[in-house]
């Protein structure tokens, strides 16, 4: 067999993104990783086609497609393009419908940490507690798109008597707003929010205590090189008001004492609410995938 070449940069964040997103059950076809946990988000119930399958084309989709089918999952593949226009094309001729195209934004890590205060207020505290042990303070007690989180009566719109918290588990608290979000979450969504050493469930918490903002970093590639983001969700009495800033700054600030100097998260191009922040916070398009399942009646 000959050697195997290099990743492009692109293949190298789409590994480095599947490593910080793992499904509950991996399965290699050559550089191709297929994904799956029980059908909780598409990029964790989807083929990664990057590299090679190491088999001819044709066989590969065909393997894939039996291998969700024995699971009784739906046949998807997250297929980076232009770079893996072929076999997009491919799947578009076999009949796989597309998803809305997904698209990978990218920053250096620096450029977060010295960029400037959200308008409304400071960069608001962040609990040295919760980042050091995980714990959430008691009355604390899928891509990234942002997207409301379901808070309580009585919220204090007041951002500068919030504060952010980081913890290394999420609270149930958490864990509703995001199933508020991204469905109902099964047992092993857990493994996929929670299967990476080095993590953190970042929250924006009112005066009351109450959980208004939401979002997950992580730190998986072997070179410590991406922070990756993910589930970023404000309440939408809240939304325009610099939360989904304060918590990405909190996160960069953790993940740059691990060492990560680049930043990634994933959404939708269709959501033009959450490009138009990733913008202003200086993220730009590293490249985009489609994202496609074999739909039958």
């Amino acid at each position: 067999m000959p050697p195997r070449r290099r990743f492009t940069p692109t293949e190298s964040l789409e590994s480095a993104a599947a490593m910080g997103w793992p499904a509950r059950e991996q399965e290699q076809l050559g550089d191709w990783v297929l994904r799956a946990t029980d059908g909780w988000t598409q990029r964790a119930n989807s083929t990664l086609a990057i590299g090679s399958p190491d088999i001819p084309l044709s066989d590969a989709i065909d393997f894939v497609q039996r291998w969700y089918s024995t699971r009784s999952l739906v046949p998807a593949f997250s297929v980076p393009v232009p770079l893996f226009k072929r076999l997009d094309d491919e799947l578009e001729r076999r009949g796989w419908t597309a998803n809305p195209v997904s698209q990978v934004m990218t920053i250096a890590l620096p450029s977060l940490l010295t960029a400037p205060a959200p308008a409304a207020s400071g960069s608001g505290p962040v609990s040295p507690a919760a980042s050091d042990s995980g714990r959430v303070s008691p009355a604390a007690s899928d891509a990234g798109q942002v997207s409301p989180v379901v808070g309580s009566g009585g919220v204090s719109t007041d951002i500068e008597s919030g504060r952010v918290e980081l913890a290394t588990e999420p609270s149930e608290e958490w864990l509703t707003a995001v199933a508020g979000r991204k469905g109902p979450l099964p047992e092993s969504a857990r493994h996929v929010l929670t299967g990476v050493t080095n993590v953190r469930f970042a929250g924006w918490y009112d005066r009351t205590g109450t959980l208004l903002a939401t979002a997950r970093g992580c730190v998986a590639d072997p070179d410590s090189r991406w922070l990756g983001l993910s589930l970023i969700g404000v309440d939408e009495r809240l939304r325009r008001r610099g939360l989904a800033q304060r918590l990405i700054a909190a996160l960069a600030r953790w993940a740059a004492d691990l060492g990560a100097q680049d930043v990634y998260l994933q959404v939708e191009q269709r959501n033009a609410g959450a490009v138009a922040l990733y913008e202003r916070l200086g993220f730009t398009v590293h490249h985009a995938y489609s994202s496609r399942r074999l739909l039958t009646d």
